[in-house]
């Protein structure tokens, strides 16, 4: 069984949602965060930093957004929240989550802090370039993999939803329906209630 480290209100939410959505056998497991509980680190919390979301299947830790979205995906297929290896489509979804952390992340934090991003040194890019690249995708399909969702879009719609009236967030019709696209879902829904529970 999964157990998913939680603290209500954190990225780890999103993780209730993807769970729901693969109708995977879960349990939570709340655990202190050192940016909320003075610093210090919960011994029960198996990230390395202290932070949530991690994962554990029977003992085997995942932590990192993307790393527990693949896990999850492959040993849960019966969903199809993520294609599987071989499947057409898999390249583009492994981008994607690969992306999120290594491109949108730091663009936001960039962009929070007023740190200008250096060309031709760092990883990502400015925040408008990484929008400016999402909004002609999802111009173009419903969803980051066209007409299928995934748990790719877990990711990207929660976060965007998060940041909906954020001055950080530039302007984009389709990046906003978008995101209500994904947090209409009754997943969503269900993982906002189990949160609020928490």
């Amino acid at each position: 069984m999964i157990t998913l480290f939680h603290r209500p209100r954190t990225r780890s939410t999103r993780f209730l949602f993807l769970l729901e959505e693969l109708d995977a056998p879960y349990q939570v497991r709340l655990v202190g965060t050192r940016t909320r509980d003075g610093g210090a680190a919960d011994p029960a919390n198996p990230h390395p930093h202290g932070k949530v979301p991690a994962i554990s299947d029977d003992g085997t830790i995942v932590f990192e957004s993307p790393a527990i979205a693949l896990y999850l995906t492959d040993r849960f297929p019966k969903n199809r929240l993520g294609p599987v290896v071989g499947e057409p489509g898999r390249g583009a979804y492994l981008s994607w989550l690969s992306y999120y952390t290594g491109v949108l992340e730091p663009a936001f934090m960039s962009k929070f802090m007023n740190v200008e991003v250096p060309r031709g040194t760092a990883g990502w890019v400015p925040v408008d370039e990484a929008i400016t690249v999402l909004d002609k995708l999802l111009s173009a399909g419903p969803y980051l993999l066209g007409d299928r969702f995934s748990a790719a879009d877990v990711l990207y719609g929660t976060t965007f939803a998060m940041f909906a009236q954020s001055p950080m967030m530039p302007k984009s019709t389709a990046i906003d329906d978008y995101a209500k696209r994904v947090v209409s879902r009754p997943a969503y829904l269900k993982a906002q209630e189990l949160d609020a529970g928490g």
